[in-house]
């Protein structure tokens, strides 16, 4: 008898005891697919004589039991990503085309021992947070017929939370890999913008697609991540990664303050919230209340400013003699574009850039952010009742992400009275993709709801995400790194996160060295002084980054021990005293910052 949850761990340890072989269970996905009593969830699905010939194939070339990463697991494919062979619609016939070549990222998972057995519905052209604008009809939640699947990778979610497969791909412009895994008790696993190839994908806004993946666990959701994501030289916005790392004790969570949670009336939703707070707090987190404000007034400018405007460059050639072969709602979205000029895409970029430099306070407090996934969930016929105001509320706190170029992964977060399920996500700084892990699956773990359709199902502990190693090294920082002034790019380049502002010991001296660009300080010990102490920031480094950053510094800075007012030493800036001879003392001011203001 096949489990109803085909997670990574489940699935091969059924392998490695002979009990079930790939043949075995492409007949059973098979049966699965055909049984299911939701029509609406996949475009294209392969029929058994094609899922059995895939699994056969790869027992050909590849006889022993998980010979490779991921022998033998079955796999979904939003219908906007490549898959050869099989047609192409992001659910619109008029637009369909039969793909030649494998998306790369399919690629990747095939050549690993995965093989696709469908492609799901989504909102059309990926233009959608709720999965009902599709030709192909709307899937709904596992737990519900009632309410809506969440979108626009809609049909990916519903497949591996109904046990149709082990995991899937979406994608995630907007929140489309996040909000369907909340209603339907995923993992969502939204990677940084550039960490995975997109090549081989319709895009909705090309410069801030994301494909993301749909899994039972948190240790699922990073092995596929792992498998998927590299640097891909015919994409234009593909990345290479520089790893960010969260601390592995002490995380410091941003929570939105009272006045700007907004659950639109969900009382069920905003208890699960509460919970999920105190959760990660009993992890040993801290939560830090923040200004939501910067990133809700970023999260509006993707539908309601001039980056509407990439949707239709996607479609541009296509909408021009098809528009009335779109959705209504998705037709308005797109055609909504020709309002936007050149002059409106720069004073949106202006806006943008704007928003940014007041979240970089908030990032200055804390790791991550921990969010509702989505404040709320309606049913299909509220949807299509009021289909455009309804959708935005869904992305109260996903849309601004890939703006800001950031990692996200979204979990389970308990059952309401109602018995529709909450989520959050945690949002880290981008390429945190991996040092994320550990906090979302322990918070998942410890809100013990059971994967996909299974409440009751206990996460396997071979998947568990091991706490990362306390690795980083601390380094004080005095001038042009700190925190917004034009050199802190150095740090953040290189993983560093700000740990602290703190503040020297009393016997310090500041000087603004002459003829230095950007201006930089120099800091010089001196026993027996007795000033005030200097205002200085503690950041964290991974050890190669430190090693990069402490070989680029120029003469005639260097790193040396400084003393803190508490006592306690850490490395930091020093400065050698010959070359603040005739130079300005500032000390007086208190700091760099202080002292640039005064200028």
């Amino acid at each position: 008898m096949l489990p109803t949850i085909l997670d990574l761990c489940t699935l091969r340890d059924l392998y490695a005891s002979g009990r079930l072989t790939p043949v075995a269970l492409a007949e059973a996905v098979a049966d699965r697919m055909a049984a299911s009593n939701d029509p609406a969830i996949f475009i294209t699905a392969l029929d058994r004589a094609a899922l059995v010939a895939a699994a056969e194939d790869l027992m050909a070339r590849h006889p022993e039991p998980n010979s490779l990463p991921l022998w033998g697991v079955p796999f979904a494919v939003k219908d906007n990503i490549d898959v050869a062979g099989l047609p192409t619609t992001a659910a619109c016939p008029a637009f369909a085309y039969d793909a030649k070549a494998d998306a790369e990222v399919v690629a990747r998972l095939k050549a690993a021992g995965a093989f696709c057995t469908a492609k799901t519905n989504l909102d059309q052209f990926a233009t959608g947070l709720n999965g009902t604008r599709s030709p192909y009809g709307a899937p709904r939640s596992v737990f519900s017929a009632a309410h809506v699947s969440g979108g626009s990778s809609s049909g990916s979610a519903v497949a591996v939370a109904a046990g149709l497969a082990s995991f899937s791909l979406g994608t995630d412009t907007a929140g489309s890999g996040r909000v369907p895994a909340m209603f339907n008790n995923l993992v969502g696993i939204k990677p940084t913008p550039g960490l995975f190839s997109t090549t081989g994908l319709v895009p909705a806004c090309r410069s801030l697609d994301c494909i993301s993946v749909f899994a039972f666990s948190v240790g699922d959701g990073l092995e596929i991540r792992r498998i998927a994501e590299g640097f891909d030289a015919t994409d234009p916005f593909s990345r290479h990664a520089v790893p960010h790392p969260l601390p592995a004790k002490g995380l410091r969570f941003g929570v939105p303050a009272a006045d700007e949670r907004e659950f639109y009336g969900d009382a069920e939703r905003e208890a699960l919230y509460d919970a999920a707070i105190a959760r990660l707090e009993g992890l040993g987190a801290v939560a830090v209340p923040f200004d939501y404000a910067p990133f809700r007034e970023i999260a509006t400018l993707l539908y309601n400013g001039p980056w509407v405007a990439e949707r239709l460059a996607a479609i541009a050639g296509f909408f021009a003699g098809n528009a009335d072969a779109l959705d209504p709602s998705v037709r308005s979205i797109v055609d909504s574009a020709r309002g936007y000029s050149a002059v409106d895409a720069f004073e949106g970029r202006y806006a943008f850039e704007a928003l940014r430099r007041r979240t970089e306070a908030t990032w200055a407090e804390v790791d991550i952010l921990l969010l509702p996934t989505s404040p709320t969930t309606y049913t299909v016929e509220e949807m299509l009742a009021d289909p455009i105001r309804l959708n935005s509320h869904f992305g109260h706190y996903t849309n601004f992400a890939n703006l800001l170029g950031l990692a996200a992964i979204a979990v389970p977060g308990g059952f309401g009275a109602d018995g529709l399920p909450g989520g959050v996500t945690l949002v880290g700084p981008g390429f945190s993709d991996e040092a994320l892990g550990y906090w979302a699956d322990a918070l998942h773990r410890a809100a013990a709801s059971g994967m996909g359709i299974a409440r009751d199902a206990i996460l396997p502990e071979a998947s568990r995400v091991p706490a990362p190693e306390a690795d980083e090294i601390a380094i004080a920082v005095v001038g042009a790194h700190l925190s917004g002034l034009p050199l802190n790019h150095q740090l953040t380049d290189l993983g560093g996160r700000m740990v602290r502002a703190a503040r020297t010991s009393s016997a310090y001296r500041l000087y603004a060295l002459p003829g230095t660009r950007p201006a930089k300080p120099g800091l010089i010990h001196e026993p027996g002084f007795a000033g005030g102490g200097l205002e200085i920031e503690i950041w964290a480094l991974p050890p190669a980054g430190f090693g990069r950053f402490t070989a680029a510094i120029p003469a005639p800075l260097g790193i040396g021990k400084i003393t803190l007012e508490d006592g306690s030493d850490v490395s930091g800036f020093l400065c050698e005293s010959h070359a603040v001879r005739g130079a300005e003392e500032v000390t007086a001011h208190g700091g760099w910052r202080a002292y640039l203001a005064s200028r």
